[in-house]
């Protein structure tokens, strides 16, 4: 899969005007093409209409991402996990490694939480054959880099009724420890998902560990508890 016309596509669409809020809004920590969701969407699929269908290995998908990783304004790593997102059945457990170095390279929620989408279907879909798969999960749970652990926290995210509810408590109380804010959002955010399939359940949990949680992880995880 070649780059060149995915990036020219791309810059094609660059509005320096619309970049200097997007970049604001990422507290000026990265650059950007100012492309919005949609345009920067339909740019990589017009661009991906001109080269060979795609039919390669998770390899050769994972290097797009990878390149598209490399370069400079933070739009092609969006494409990057649109890319992953929609070739995710391509993709085993293998490709976890490579996905979790994408994680750690200049992460920020706005990365970190896309890929961790992926890796959660990846997860998910594996544990259909390999019951003990989310042990992966389990090893990023106490990895020295915060994001990987936020994945961890998010891996299970939109899995509803396939959620491993002791695994997911597990988790929380794990990391409840820790004092930085988008760990703690994660919690909570885990919780209240979970809160949609089962809000007794979670209920229980923040009232029985209250004490451990932080006020944050308790007042998201409680937003749709009343």
């Amino acid at each position: 899969m070649s780059l060149p016309p995915i990036e020219a596509a791309l810059r094609a669409q660059a509005n320096a005007q619309q970049a200097v809020p997007m970049k604001a809004y990422m507290l000026d920590q990265f650059e950007f093409l100012g492309i919005r969701a949609g345009p920067r969407r339909d740019a990589m699929k017009e661009a991906l209409q001109t080269l060979p269908k795609f039919a390669g290995t998770a390899d050769e998908l994972l290097a797009l991402a990878h390149a598209l990783w490399q370069l400079p304004e933070r739009e092609f790593r969006y494409a990057a996990i649109d890319w992953l997102a929609k070739h995710h059945k391509r993709l085993d457990v293998k490709a976890l490694p490579r996905i979790l170095l994408l994680v750690q390279t200049d992460p920020w929620w706005d990365t970190v939480d896309g890929l961790a989408g992926v890796v959660g279907d990846i997860v998910l879909r594996a544990k259909a054959s390999q019951p003990s798969v989310q042990e992966h999960m389990d090893v990023c749970l106490t990895h020295p880099h915060l994001w990987v652990r936020r994945v961890a926290m998010l891996h299970q995210l939109g899995w509803r009724g396939q959620t491993d509810q002791a695994r997911l408590f597990r988790y929380a109380l794990t990391l409840a420890h820790e004092t930085d804010f988008f760990i703690r959002k994660a919690i909570g955010w885990a919780l209240r998902d979970h809160a949609r399939t089962k809000p007794e359940a979670v209920r229980t949990f923040l009232i029985e560990h209250a004490s451990q949680l932080s006020g944050l992880t308790r007042r998201e995880a409680g937003k749709h508890l009343g």
